[in-house]
């Protein structure tokens, strides 16, 4: 309020407004220039934290491969240990009894469903002509 009081004194009455407006559009421009360097630094330090990550991850997984070449290495001793007592085993010729179907008649289609449960439970068992369907269910006439 003291500045105000003194820059209403000296700068006076008519002028006031014109000056608040560029040291308002000054302090605007002051804070956006501060907000854009903080923005600068932060994404300096994270980009700092991304590459030690980086780094850390590509250690770990450097540490990965070569256990896993060396774990490949043993896999690759143990397995031509295993092929080669396999092969061995392999050599004598096996003999197999030849095939024979227990059934005589087995190409003969042979029905799922009983021709007696067809008959209990109204299943059709033999295909009607239109014909013959409408005169079956056609309402019988009263004399």
């Amino acid at each position: 309020m003291v500045i105000g009081a003194v820059a209403l004194i000296v700068i006076g009455p008519e002028k006031l407004p014109r000056v608040a407006r560029t040291v308002g559009t000054l302090l605007g421009k002051a804070q956006r220039y501060v907000a854009d360097v903080k923005a600068e630094v932060n994404r300096s330090m994270e980009l700092e934290e991304l590459k030690k990550m980086k780094e850390t991850v590509e250690t770990a997984a450097r540490d990965v491969e070569s256990s896993i070449r060396t774990g490949a290495g043993e896999f690759e001793k143990e397995w031509s240990d295993a092929t080669s007592t396999a092969q061995t085993a392999l050599e004598a010729p096996a003999s197999y009894p030849e095939y024979r179907n227990p059934k005589k008649k087995w190409r003969i289609k042979q029905g799922a469903t009983p021709n007696w449960y067809k008959a209990r439970n109204g299943i059709r068992t033999k295909a009607l002509s239109g014909a013959a369907r409408v005169a079956r269910f056609r309402p019988q006439k009263f004399n």
